[in-house]
């Protein structure tokens, strides 16, 4: 046989057994030269002023490269050791290291570059797509071309260059380091199996559960009100991502066997088919990857958790503004408010006017606060909050001697927790009126200007309201004192009204506010995280799908002879297959439960800094994560099916 005839056996071999990795490389340079062709792109130049997409897109792709890089380089770790029996007997026949590092370079170069320019070809289709995406999610009114771009071409070429020359470059230290003897020994020695557990291990099993579990503890308490200062906050985050990384490789490492072990000595060791095939393999093949799926666990956290985080506040923007702005439009002047009302007037679009005085009043909330904000350096007896009549809200009527609070967001009531009820005492300038605290409503009745984005508002009785405004300290008040609320009777002639409300030049610092722009600027922002995460999650989740795809791989070729031995025992194809599908729900099912919870405890310890809405968004995300990441599992579970088929 020629050695060209060699090269094209070895080639069609491997693409038959690997080609969920030609899959993963084609996948990765379409999405590497999408990518690059969107920051090259005149559209995106366009918009790059109120998203900064260029620079966005330009940090991502070189996180893509990082992503992209280590799977390509891992797996090819994984393959050049799989064929080290094949390596050795080219050896023995007589060929020399050079000469087989030749055969297995020109391999590498027909499959790689043949991928590099499928993927480059895939990715120029997909381009135009993958803008429409993101110019829906940021709600962005710009035209999604087809445009190649020959400086994309080249960024690409030059990146998966580099990638090869390192692959090439760790094949032939491989092949130099390794004699005949050892090739053969490669495998074995990388999938060492453990008979027993020590007490040693058994020790680190429950370890590895506790620091989860402590570090899943912690993160409930993050913004509880537990952790006073900074320097305490900051050491408790320290202490989370510690404790729970450890945590999860110890827990690979002997947590995993522990509890399996458990099971068996609880069933003194009687196993069915099934059991043998799943647990008692489990057992002792987690042990030594345990530093891949530690990594894979916590960056597949990561990215959930990144990806919850960005959905959440896009998810939120809507209510976000509907908080941050009491109607559809406010003012804190008349003259601008009227000016806005004669250009509704004119287009005819009828609306609704909502006029509320303001005050800001100097309040001792010492009696109704559950933090001590004194070590935070805030003084809770003399905190400004601004004060409404109840004459200015419907369906609230305060006794003269009570007051409401309301509009308090959720990241406040974190850190600044309010009692359910007690008393305060708001201070003018020359009297104090002790007030009966009597809980908090959510309803935002002013814009945010007056409430400096979070804080509470009271509503006291008429008589209260107007006894403080006789009294107010000129020092603590705003440069205004009237808030004009403005909705829409039509919500159909919204974008009408919004964009007369553009025209008007008016400025940016909450005095005159549009909720709809205010959710789109957000939507924009997050929108455009939510697409990087996203697409960098995804690429993570398909390169580590086929890492551990391809460890399955390895496991059922070595496992090939005793599916034999069980076939010729007896036992069916459906026999043995019961306990690979179980054994594949734990060789998948674990990092990815684990990685949920992972990212489940990080999302609840600060959800509430990007947003109103936790459990839709963070729920859809983990959904479509665990169907797109099961689906490496039953492609497992069917190369195992062909295995065992083969077996006889």
């Amino acid at each position: 046989m020629s050695v060209n005839q060699l090269i094209f056996r070895n080639l069609k071999k491997n693409l038959k057994n690997y080609y969920l990795y030609v899959f993963a490389l084609i996948f990765s340079v379409a999405l590497y030269f999408a990518f690059v062709t969107l920051q090259y792109d005149p559209a995106m130049n366009e918009t790059k002023d109120s998203i900064k997409g260029a620079a966005a897109i330009r940090a991502a792709s070189i996180l893509l490269v990082a992503i992209v890089s280590i799977f390509l380089l891992y797996a090819n770790n994984i393959f050049i050791k799989r064929r080290s029996k094949e390596i050795g007997l080219f050896q023995l026949i007589g060929m020399t290291k050079s000469k087989i590092f030749n055969i297995l370079t020109a391999e590498n170069f027909i499959l790689y570059f043949g991928s590099l320019v499928i993927g480059t070809f895939i990715g120029f289709s997909v381009s135009r797509l993958i803008l429409m995406i993101l110019f829906k999610i940021t709600g962005i009114d710009a035209v999604a071309s087809l445009n190649f771009s020959s400086q994309a071409l080249i960024q690409t070429v030059v990146v998966f260059c580099a990638i090869y020359l390192f692959i090439m470059l760790m094949n032939y230290v491989f092949i130099k380091r390794q004699s005949i003897l050892s090739l053969f020994r490669v495998v074995s020695s990388t999938e060492g199996k453990v008979k027993k557990m020590s007490v040693f291990e058994i020790i680190i099993g429950i370890i590895g559960l506790i620091s989860i579990v402590s570090g899943y503890y912690v993160s409930s308490k993050l913004f509880g009100g537990d952790f006073n200062t900074m320097t305490e906050l900051f050491g408790a985050m320290i202490f989370i991502l510690g404790s729970v990384i450890i945590g999860t490789y110890l827990f690979y490492k002997g947590s995993v066997s522990f509890i399996f072990n458990l099971i068996r000595k609880k069933k003194d060791g009687y196993l069915n088919i099934n059991q043998v095939l799943s647990l008692s393999s489990i057992m002792f093949r987690m042990k030594s990857n345990a530093l891949l799926l530690t990594i894979i666990t916590t960056v597949s956290a990561l990215a959930i958790g990144l990806l919850s985080l960005s959905y959440i506040s896009y998810y939120s923007a809507e209510k976000m503004a509907e908080n941050h702005v009491a109607g559809d439009f406010s003012f804190i002047d008349t003259e601008n408010a009227a000016q806005f009302k004669k250009e509704l007037a004119a287009n005819d679009i009828p609306f609704n006017e909502n006029k509320i005085d303001v005050i800001q009043v100097n309040a001792n909330l010492k009696g109704i606060l559950d933090i001590n904000l004194e070590e935070l350096m805030f003084d809770p007896k003399a905190m400004p909050i601004p004060v409404i009549s109840d004459k200015a809200v419907k369906n609230i009527d305060v006794s003269e001697g009570d007051t409401i609070f309301t509009g308090y967001n959720d990241l406040l009531q974190k850190f600044m927790k309010l009692k359910d009820s007690g008393s305060i005492e708001m201070k003018g300038q020359k009297e104090a009126i002790p007030l009966k605290y009597l809980g908090l409503k959510k309803d935002f009745v002013v814009s945010a200007y007056f409430t400096n984005g979070g804080e509470p508002i009271a509503i006291v009785d008429e008589t209260v309201f107007e006894r403080l405004k006789e009294d107010i300290n000129p020092a603590i008040q705003k440069k205004s004192s009237i808030f004009i609320g403005i909705t829409l009777k039509d919500e159909a002639k919204l974008e009408k009204a919004n964009d007369i409300f553009k025209k008007m030049n008016v400025n940016d610092d909450n005095s005159f506010s549009s909720r709809l722009e205010i959710s789109n600027s957000q939507k924009k922002t997050m929108g455009l995280i939510m697409f990087i995460v996203g697409f960098l999650g995804l690429t993570f989740l398909v390169t580590s799908g086929c890492i551990l795809y391809f460890k399955q791989m390895g496991e059922g070729e070595e496992e090939k002879p005793n599916y034999t031995i069980l076939r010729k025992l007896g036992f069916t194809q459906g026999d043995l297959l019961k306990g690979i599908q179980a054994k594949q729900v734990f060789n998948f099912g674990i990092p990815l439960v684990i990685g949920l919870f992972h990212s489940y405890f990080a999302v609840q310890s600060g959800w509430f800094l990007f947003g109103t809405e936790v459990w839709t968004p963070m729920i859809i995300v983990m959904v479509i994560y665990t169907g797109l990441y099961s689906i490496f599992g039953i492609l497992s579970v069917l190369y195992y099916k062909k295995v065992i088929k083969e077996a006889l």
